[in-house]
């Protein structure tokens, strides 16, 4: 594996004051990431602000730290203004400043930002950029940058990090997961780290709700293109009629794509009238990350999303299908 970029390795050593920003609608990578990397820069001595748009999602408050996360942008300011000069942001697991959500203008804003991040549609903004889309996640790449940086890595920030590859990996079965993915896990396993907690956590974790949830989205299945194409969907009077949120929605799309002749999974989802978000999930030689990036999105070959407005969630299919088409057929 190559080493941490060794401009960032001296920044984060030099600086005393971080503000750790990633995606909106973050995911267990993400999360983790950021929640990881705040208690080992905290470790250091350093002063961290973990900032999120919107409050975590309860299937990720299992994680330690949660609580130490921020939305407000006032306090965020005040930070940033005490620190002056001493004062470093980082931008984890995020492939474009857009993607930072309805605040990015202002976080782009305060300056030096570097960037870590695995997606190899990175744009590379910001005033540096670590970015190897080879890795597994970001959060592999944030344990090696705290071995580089000599720093602590307690049971809480190891918990963090394994969530972060864990969910990333699909529970280490996707390509991306090396044989260094597994000496990182097993690091973290020996700093205390229990893997079934883990996994009961990640998992075991519906709600009625989710579960009458995840048989109404099961129910809209359609299958295209000699059965591989999968397309799943969800409204927002799905959510409403079993007291659920978009975040319960997450791993359902992983039931399409395990059908054995699927070669894409989609899944459409009602972020509001006109609004569709779409989820993008592929086995084998399928590159849907070529297919998001067409839209303003992006991720990896097999696992990549992007959002679509003023459009119905018939149209978003039918476009996406025929997109697909040469990709299932080929």
């Amino acid at each position: 594996m190559s080493s941490p970029d060794q401009h960032l390795v001296q920044a984060v050593r030099d600086k005393g004051h971080f503000l750790l920003a990633t995606h909106f609608n973050p995911d267990g990578d993400a999360l983790g990431s950021l929640l990881g990397l705040a208690e080992i820069l905290e470790g250091m001595g350093k002063k961290v602000f973990r900032f999120l748009e919107d409050p975590v999602s309860h299937l990720y408050r299992f994680l330690p730290g949660c609580g130490q996360i921020q939305t407000d942008l006032e306090s965020l300011r005040e930070f940033v203004a005490r620190a002056g000069d001493d004062f470093l942001a980082l931008c984890l697991d995020c492939g474009d400043e857009h993607r930072l959500g309805r605040h990015s203008r202002e976080l782009v804003s305060f300056r030096p930002m570097m960037v870590i991040d695995h997606h190899k549609g990175n744009s590379g903004f910001g005033d540096g950029a670590w970015i190897e889309p080879h890795r597994s996640s970001t959060a592999e790449m944030i344990y090696d940058l705290a071995v580089t940086l000599g720093a602590e890595i307690s049971s809480r920030a190891a918990e963090c990090l394994y969530v972060a590859i864990s969910t990333d990996t699909g529970s280490f079965c996707y390509e991306s997961t090396s044989s260094h993915t597994f000496a990182v896990a097993g690091e973290l396993v020996r700093r205390g780290v229990r893997p079934e907690i883990v996994a009961n956590q990640l998992y075991d974790n519906y709600t009625l709700g989710r579960l009458r949830l995840m048989e109404e989205v099961l129910a809209t299945l359609e299958m295209h293109e000699r059965d591989r194409i999968a397309v799943i969907r969800v409204t927002q009077n799905m959510l409403e009629r079993t007291f659920t949120t978009m975040a319960d929605t997450e791993y359902f799309i992983n039931f399409p794509r395990a059908v054995t002749t699927v070669r894409v999974a989609v899944f459409l989802k009602e972020v509001e009238p006109g609004h569709v978000s779409v989820s993008l999930r592929a086995k084998g030689q399928c590159d849907v990350s070529m297919i998001a990036a067409r839209f303003g999105g992006g991720g990896h070959r097999n696992a990549s999303g992007c959002r679509f407005k003023g459009q119905s969630m018939d149209s978003v299919r039918d476009l996406l299908v025929e997109l697909l088409r040469p990709e299932v057929l080929a």
